[in-house]
């Protein structure tokens, strides 16, 4: 069991499931809503306490009521939000999301009111105990202050950044991470259509992944690109998550010591578990 710390927020999610995506101006009911809490650092958080790690979060908490929708459910998998800093002013951030029963994607509307977590409250953290650190890719100021606090006062503490989507200044970030974790969207940002192809553009040192959907996720390492098939399950009900669930796969499985194309393997797997549940629920009985 290792003891992880991820920075980055927490939101709330309200899910529409809808028959089938609707065309622009349709109106349609949906079959369901749900009103949880999202949110790719925490995410990523639920599936590592499942696979029996000691989780903590680092990130912006207001309050107000809906605070209290994330705060039960870290609570409910035991995971650690002492780090947080609070703030009386402003909204959790909310995502509204339509979830396609048809094919099982999601599309997201954010709105958030809410600051970023500033380098000034997270230089106050006492890191000396933790295995592993995971960053979102966001804040890209304070975040690399972050970053380049860790390496001088915690060097030998490794660090995972997820590169989500393209923000302004991130490719500053890239040296000082020991894994990078790219999606696809923002390699086709930087003018790719293949992820083995973005992946040999890049020469950092860090051990790198990027994943491509159903097409599964690519690795590279000393200079070396490796591929892991997706496990897609015999029917997806719900991808929101699939990727924040790739990254726990592959924290897990390197801080445990496998090998990294064994992390890689261990990741879509995991992710193919998710994609044919709702939610993150149960997933350590899925492996």
């Amino acid at each position: 069991m290792a003891r992880i710390l991820g920075i980055g927020i927490a939101t709330i999610d309200i899910i529409n499931h809808v028959s089938h995506y609707p065309a622009e101006d349709e109106e349609m009911r949906a079959l369901s809503q749900q009103q949880v809490r999202g949110g790719n650092a925490t995410n990523t958080l639920v599936v590592l306490s499942q696979l029996q790690h000691d989780c903590h979060w680092c990130g912006v908490l207001i309050n107000e009521a809906d605070s209290a929708i994330v705060e039960q459910d870290l609570q409910r998998y035991h995971i650690k939000y002492q780090h947080c800093q609070r703030f009386n002013q402003g909204k959790m951030p909310t995502s509204y999301i339509t979830l396609s029963e048809a094919t099982g994607s999601r599309s997201i509307v954010h709105y958030r009111d809410c600051p970023e977590l500033p380098f000034a409250h997270f230089s106050q953290l006492d890191l000396s105990g933790f295995d592993w650190l995971h960053f979102e890719g966001r804040n890209i100021d304070e975040l690399s202050q972050m970053l380049q606090w860790v390496k001088l006062n915690y060097p030998a503490l490794r660090c995972s950044l997820e590169v989500e989507k393209p923000r302004e200044g991130i490719e500053t970030l890239f040296d000082l991470a020991d894994v990078l974790m790219f999606s696809r969207p923002y390699a086709e940002s930087r003018g790719f259509q293949r992820a083995d192809d973005f992946l040999h553009s890049l020469s950092y040192q860090a051990l790198m992944t990027c994943t491509w959907g159903n097409h599964g996720a690519w690795l590279k390492q000393d200079g070396i690109v490796s591929h892991s098939p997706s496990f897609p399950p015999p029917r997806v009900v719900d991808t929101l998550g699939a990727g924040d669930t790739f990254n726990a796969g592959l924290i897990s499985a390197l801080v445990n010591g496998q090998p990294a194309r064994a992390a890689l393997e261990q990741a879509c797997r995991l992710a193919g578990h998710k994609c044919g549940q709702a939610g993150f629920a149960n997933l350590n009985e899925l492996l």
